[in-house]
């Protein structure tokens, strides 16, 4: 045991690390608040942990557009150790001369973080407790017994737009291209349930085994939560480097090992693919040079594919050293939202989409993630993520796609629904209207 003036530290090994993540993530889940983020054993160089669980409330803060980036860093400034939480989408509304009109109907704060009273880190076999009474807690969740009759409940989902709406607006965004008012967005559609009744816990649990994502996540905020599937990494800082690693280009697996080689073969080589792709890196690029010492920025990695269970992605990575004069808050505000959920140009892209899309984004689009102790961080994209309010019963999850001059509509609506179909198989029945 390791003592500090703060906190508590003990440090165990478990043989059974699936099992007792579990036990875990239900004790974390008692508390108003919590974060738990996994990386489902997928590597990663930049990854400082294998799993991540807060709990509690040590301190906290919530802010909506205005002056939300303004409040965090002055929360981060008198709170330098760990802290996790979100950022909504809809904070672009602060960063840029924008609005969001449409509805919202889960009422999440456009930013949320936590200093959490207790603290566990998992690295392979080994578990990390911080906290003030460490061995009590442990002594809590050995003594879980897991709940094994929680259902992911079928839930009646339907979309908010119609087919034949999705394929109009991608019509009227495509003439936007054609006029050169854009070149790539991401038109994104809602999928919705009112009256929902579900256990975010058991359905985090069997999404989490349909679909194991390096940068799944489950927040709970009082009666809100975010069950998050996302393979895909906003914004991380590992001493002087920010790494930004988009993803664009998405591809079906196969029903056999030729069928799924010959997938990835047309993933890499597909022009529309490999265009919006590097229309994105351009965008990251671009945004990190706000935060970037001169001369810094570049592409380490261009068109990587990582297979996942349902799909293929195509995914870049984007590099710089930071600036000495720029804060871990200002760098995330430098380029958020991120370009792989906005489009090119980035202002005009979210303008547009805001005329398209039908309900506001919110937390999807965001991003949820930590800072750590040493003043790094790490937050993905959300997307592949359940919305949830448990007051007033109302159930969301997004799916987008990029636009671009070559987009064919109908594939687009299908990448839409491949890129749901996991949330779909945990849910169960959607009615598209």
């Amino acid at each position: 045991m390791i003592l500090d003036n703060y906190f508590c530290t003990v440090i165990i090994q478990v043989a059974d690390r699936e099992s007792f993540k579990k036990k875990v993530l239900q004790w974390a889940s008692a508390f108003d608040v919590c974060c738990y983020l996994d990386s489902n054993n997928f590597t990663d160089p930049y990854s400082k942990f294998d799993t991540l669980i807060a709990a509690g409330v040590k301190a906290d803060m919530a802010a909506n557009t205005g002056t939300a980036f303004e409040q965090l860093e002055q929360f981060r400034k008198q709170h330098t150790g760990w802290m996790t939480g979100f950022f909504t989408y809809d904070l672009k509304n602060e960063i840029e001369n924008l609005t969001s009109e449409n509805p919202d109907h889960l009422r999440f704060p456009d930013l949320y973080f936590f200093v959490p009273q207790h603290l566990m880190i998992i690295r392979g076999s080994e578990v990390e407790i911080i906290a003030d009474d460490a061995q009590d807690i442990l002594n809590d969740i050995e003594q879980q017994i897991l709940h094994t009759n929680g259902q992911a409940s079928v839930v009646n989902t339907q979309s908010r737009l119609s087919k034949q709406q999705y394929l109009d607006s991608v019509e009227k965004i495509k003439e936007h291209i054609n006029r050169g008012d854009i070149y790539v967005t991401n038109f994104c559609q809602e999928f919705f349930a009112e009256n929902a009744v579900i256990d975010p816990l058991a359905v985090f649990l069997k999404l989490n085994e349909v679909s194991p994502n390096p940068f799944s996540a489950f927040f709970k905020w009082k009666d809100n939560y975010i069950i998050c599937a996302t393979p895909e990494r906003f914004l991380a800082k590992r001493g002087d480097k920010l790494i930004s690693q988009p993803i664009k280009g998405t591809a079906k697996r196969g029903s056999t090992l030729a069928e799924d080689e010959r997938n990835i073969r047309e993933l890499r080589t597909h022009s529309k693919e490999l265009q919006e792709n590097v229309m994105i890196v351009d965008l990251v690029r671009n945004d990190l040079t706000r935060s970037a010492k001169e001369g810094s920025v570049k592409a380490e990695e261009l068109y990587s594919i990582s297979s996942f269970r349902h799909v293929h992605q195509m995914i870049s990575t984007v590099v710089c050293e930071i600036a000495d004069n720029v804060s871990p808050v200002q760098a995330i505000k430098n380029t958020f939202p991120m370009g792989s959920m906005t489009g090119a140009p980035k202002i005009s892209s979210m303008q547009l989409m805001e005329e398209y899309e039908q309900s506001r984004r919110g937390v999807y689009s965001g991003a949820i993630g930590y800072f750590s102790a040493d003043d790094d961080f790490d937050f993905n994209v959300v997307i592949r993520t359940l919305l949830y309010n448990q007051d007033n019963k109302y159930l969301s999850f997004h799916a987008g796609s990029a636009i671009t001059y070559h987009a064919d509509a109908e594939k687009e609506y299908e990448e839409c629904l491949l890129k749901a179909q996991a949330i779909l198989e945990v849910l169960g029945n959607l009615t598209l209207i």
